[in-house]
């Protein structure tokens, strides 16, 4: 293998190896984003929960209809947020995907450049031993010719 084609497939390989890198970056964040939103989804269900709850007992007791007007459209607002949030943590999971199958391309990528590289290196060590053994056997003929003449 010629030095130029080393050194592409070294650049080539240094390359694939940075995307690799930014592509796991990109995982890493991805996975964080996604687990925040579903985090912050969970705690405004879970506020939402306890908002109806004590809103419940509270209505067991005598209200007036301005205070379950309110309840009824900030309980409208926060199953908006929730609803929001669930589609926010949803896409965040999409991306996450994306950003998982991303990586695996890009690991793939690099283990096929090895794989090349290796098989090139091995292709050019079976040829320079070829060439060697070549050398070797022209001059144990040589030498063998010259025995036979000098005799």
């Amino acid at each position: 293998m010629s030095a130029t084609a080393t050194d592409t497939l070294s650049l080539l390989l240094e390359r694939a190896e940075a995307e690799r890198d930014s592509a796991a970056q990109a995982l890493h964040a991805a996975s964080a984003q996604a687990q925040a939103a579903r985090h912050q989804h969970g705690e405004l269900a879970g506020y939402r929960q306890d908002y109806q709850q004590r809103w419940t007992q509270s209505f067991a007791q005598s209200t007036t209809m301005d205070i379950v007007a309110c309840y009824q459209s900030f309980g409208q607002r926060l199953d908006q947020a929730v609803d929001t949030q669930g589609h926010i943590a949803q896409h965040a999971d999409q991306r996450q995907v994306r950003a998982r199958e991303a990586l695996r391309q890009a690991e793939l990528r690099v283990a096929a450049l090895r794989q090349l590289i290796a098989r090139r290196q091995a292709e050019a060590a079976k040829i320079a031993q070829r060439r060697e053994q070549r050398a070797t056997d022209e001059f144990a003929a040589r030498a063998h010719l010259r025995r036979t003449a000098h005799a």
